[in-house]
């Protein structure tokens, strides 16, 4: 799901109370297919937060959303944290749920095809 103005047809990521381009209220949120392009990467080396301590080396990766116009999602990479990367190459969406987290939550990750 990702969020979209309905006054001006505009797609956005993050969501956020008003529309990035005509600051308008009237959002709504879209399904888009899970399938994008990594525009982007980082190999991640060091912890970033206490909680990762040990899980790493990983890599996120910043994916356009061909079906949103563009907007760039950014999740963990699936695999070997030591994998080449291809820029341009086709990713899609693997969801991790936590429904019994409260607030409920999803995350997303992104798997090579």
């Amino acid at each position: 799901m990702i969020q979209f103005c309905r006054g001006c047809k505009h797609w956005q990521w993050g969501p956020e109370w008003i529309c990035h381009r005509c600051n308008s209220f009237d959002r709504d949120w879209r399904e888009v297919a899970g399938k994008g392009v990594i525009y982007s990467y980082q190999r991640v080396w060091h912890p970033v937060h206490p909680a990762l301590n040990g899980h790493g080396p990983y890599i996120a990766v910043l994916v356009e959303l061909p079906a949103a116009d563009n907007v760039r999602m950014i999740g963990n990479l699936l695999g070997d944290p030591k994998q080449d990367v291809p820029i341009g190459g086709t990713v899609e969406a693997v969801f991790e749920h936590h429904a019994s987290a409260s607030p409920p939550y999803s995350l997303v990750h992104w798997r090579l095809v």
